[in-house]
């Protein structure tokens, strides 16, 4: 008979892959400012660690939380260096942005870190300054929706990699500590083929121009999310703690949707 554990590695697998299909689907095809809030949406963040909790315990999961808001502000940098390096091909841009993220990743875990506070401290320099560079500096303009033809394979494809990234980010939790699980859950999965999809089916120019709006919503929404589960799963249940930090974050996501309707370039 399987052991419990890996059935529940294949069911975060499943709801993981769907659920961030499904939000970044929405995504590409809303425009840019709707879409990016959609896509950065804790959908994935969300996912690992309501099934890290369910499948060790809550209060793994909210230790995980610990380096989240860090690996965020590496998020905010990984899409500045897509926007500065894309016009030379969006493979350019993606295959150094990701070099980037995975360099800073493997910093924090070498290097033990695993405070909240200097997480928070880190990601709000780092969100403040990848804000300005992408509203300032490159002014990109918001674009409206767009018509996207999706082929089998792109939908396959995303489940599978939306589902790895969860159930990987569950099971490094269990293997080797809640930090590995506070550094995979937010890796940027749903950036990546927001990204690449709408490069390949709308030219590099529009992918540029959701990074903004992706920026603000995810970095903010997802740290929300985070910093609630930090403090409500130890003291709840992992469902109510769940339910609650979604209520929280919907309320977080209504407040960078207005903020981008009506600050945003």
């Amino acid at each position: 008979m399987m052991d419990p554990f890996y059935l529940k590695l294949l069911l975060a697998f499943a709801v993981g892959g769907l659920m961030v299909t499904l939000a970044t689907v929405a995504a590409e095809t809303l425009g840019s400012k709707m879409g990016g809030l959609i896509g950065g949406l804790p959908t994935m963040v969300a996912t690992s660690l309501f099934f890290i909790g369910y499948a060790q315990s809550p209060q793994i999961a909210s230790e995980a939380t610990a380096t989240i808001p860090l690996i965020m502000g590496f998020n905010g940098l990984f899409l500045v260096v897509y926007v500065i390096l894309a016009k030379w091909g969006a493979w350019v841009g993606m295959i150094a942005a990701l070099l980037l993220w995975f360099v800073f990743a493997w910093a924090v875990f070498s290097l033990g870190i695993n405070s909240f506070a200097l997480s928070m401290v880190i990601f709000i320099l780092c969100l403040l300054g990848t804000y300005h560079l992408l509203e300032t500096r490159f002014r990109l303009p918001s674009t409206g929706k767009l018509n996207i033809r999706y082929t089998p394979f792109q939908i396959i494809s995303r489940a599978l990699f939306s589902g790895a990234v969860v159930s990987a980010a569950v099971y490094l939790s269990k293997v080797g500590g809640p930090i590995w699980g506070g550094i995979i859950a937010p890796f940027p999965t749903v950036y990546i083929s927001t990204l690449i999809i709408m490069a390949r089916s709308k030219g590099v120019e529009f992918s540029r121009r959701i990074t903004k709006s992706l920026l603000v919503s995810g970095m903010v929404n997802v740290v929300v999310y985070a910093t609630a589960v930090r403090y409500f799963y130890p003291l709840l249940s992992l469902a109510l703690g769940t339910l609650l930090s979604l209520a929280i974050t919907a309320a977080s996501a209504y407040g960078t949707y207005w903020f981008m309707k009506n600050r945003m370039r």
